[in-house]
């Protein structure tokens, strides 16, 4: 298959800016394919062409197309001349035995000086089609539809049609920084931001020396994964050991787990300021554990400036995993670890904290001291797609 006929359906709405996304989801599909050896990308009426110098696996091309937010549906499609016996001669070959009850010819006539129009094109192919498979012409709930584009220069056929991602090309709302752990809501939620056009970082807090580095591997796989909706990604890796470690030495036991998340909250905050970000991305589901009531959540969040975003607030737990699951990261967050959230946890942490006493035991506590702690001590890694991950082995000097 050397070609892909691609559609597109929030871009089409977008009215004055639709050229501004349109040339974004062109450059994001060119970078989703740019190992393949693509030819061009053409603009036609809400579609794109895109063609290979070469045969490409359908397979792959329809994995990379199918990762490309922006994309409402796409067809593999094969070019052919502007001749209708060449057209209708190689259509007939492309059925290869294909059985269907019902069909239909969809021609879209881009260049309209060939002789004939859509409807002609449809009548004479469609006849052909009937003849070789016995099929009935359904035009409005056919089994099977055959595409055809007519250009200036060549023309284009293929088969139904595949879903894509759907949402806006990554890139075309800014850019976002994810608070990732390797369980299941944190990377659902960096998804959904993502198809809804924001390119996003992660940052990922870890107990290590404490415990062991499941975690850090389990994010390493699940942010290489995300990376092929945006072909470029960073993660940071803060030791949160010693945080903890010093909260505890510090403050009673029920307020520690909201203070530690005040202290994620800040130094993720120094990274997306850094980063350029516009907003934190979080997990978080109201009820789902004893962080995120609505009162442990308020009192959280008072922590940093930033706006925090929460794209699973109103989600329950089965849902968040069936996205998971669509998503292709449920096996990933499936694998045991330890998180850092499970190290110096108390065993009945509050589920209303107070704002004023969360203050009180906070001024225990060098604020600014573990927050330096935290920035200066942070790995960096970079992930590229369709290339292989690199580390960065100068990252520390980028936080300082």
């Amino acid at each position: 298959m050397d070609s892909v006929l691609i559609r597109y359906h929030e871009i089409a709405l977008k009215k004055g800016n639709r050229a501004y996304f349109t040339e974004m989801l062109k450059r994001n599909i060119l970078a989703s394919v740019k190992d393949l050896g693509a030819k061009e990308i053409r603009s036609l009426h809400a579609r794109l062409l895109l063609t290979f110098k070469n045969e490409i696996d359908p397979a792959i091309i329809i994995k990379r197309m199918s990762s490309v937010f922006g994309i409402a549906n796409f067809s593999l499609v094969r070019r052919a001349e502007r001749d209708m016996e060449e057209l209708r001669g190689q259509i007939l070959a492309g059925l290869n035995g294909a059985s269907f009850a019902s069909f239909r010819i969809d021609t879209q006539r881009g260049d309209k000086n060939f002789p004939l129009n859509s409807v002609e094109i449809n009548r004479q192919l469609g006849a052909a089609v009937q003849e070789k498979s016995g099929a009935r012409v359904d035009l409005n709930n056919p089994e099977f539809t055959v595409f055809v584009e007519v250009l200036p220069k060549d023309a284009f056929f293929g088969f139904n049609k595949l879903p894509g991602p759907g949402g806006l090309p990554v890139g075309a709302s800014g850019r976002l920084l994810s608070l990732i752990s390797g369980g299941f809501d944190s990377p659902v939620a960096a998804y959904r931001m993502m198809q809804r056009g924001c390119r996003v970082n992660f940052v990922h807090f870890h107990s290590a020396p404490y415990q062991d580095k499941t975690s850090q591997d389990k994010v390493h796989e699940l942010v290489k994964h995300l990376t092929r909706h945006q072909f470029q990604s960073r993660l940071y890796l803060v030791p949160f050991g010693e945080i903890q470690r010093q909260i505890v030495a510090a403050v009673a036991r029920p307020l520690r787990v909201v203070l530690y998340r005040r202290m994620m909250l800040r130094i993720a905050e120094k990274i997306a300021r850094k980063e350029k970000a516009k907003a934190l991305i979080t997990g978080e589901s109201v009820g789902q554990v004893a962080s995120q009531t609505l009162d442990n959540m308020t009192v959280i969040q008072q922590a940093v400036q930033i706006p925090i975003l929460r794209p699973l607030v109103g989600m329950d737990k089965q849902e968040i995993v069936d996205q998971a699951r669509r998503i292709d990261t449920f096996d990933i967050s499936s694998v045991p670890d330890q998180d850092c959230c499970q190290l110096f946890v108390p065993k009945h942490p509050a589920t209303k904290a107070r704002f004023d006493d969360v203050v009180a035991d906070e001024a225990k506590l060098d604020v600014n001291e573990l927050i330096r702690y935290g920035m200066e001590n942070a790995s960096i890694e970079e992930f590229i797609f369709p290339e292989v991950r690199v580390a960065s082995e100068d990252a520390k000097s980028q936080l300082a």
